[in-house]
């Protein structure tokens, strides 16, 4: 299983700042844009029909609280969603 987040991008913020590096490498998570998601399997992700920039983050279950209250203190995020899949 892994969780995946469904970021809404603030304006004006950089969606490549959504999680520092360490994050990252501590997390392994993936982040990516919807092409990119779709590119690997993801298929439900859809782009926000306000033309809003969204990226998919992809994490182990074990991890997905960290990065969760990183993306919570992140002036970046304008809101999330979370998914469970199934792998």
């Amino acid at each position: 299983m892994l969780i995946i987040y469904e970021v809404l991008v603030a304006r004006g913020h950089d969606p490549d700042a959504l999680l520092s590096a360490e994050a990252l490498a501590d997390t392994q998570a993936q982040v990516m844009t919807i092409e990119e998601a779709k590119a690997v399997g993801f298929s439900g992700a859809q782009p926000d029909p306000k033309g809003r920039e969204i990226r998919l983050i992809a994490v182990a279950p074990r991890d997905a609280q960290y990065v969760q209250r990183r993306l919570e203190a992140n002036d970046g995020v304008q809101s999330f969603r979370v998914h469970e899949v199934e792998t």
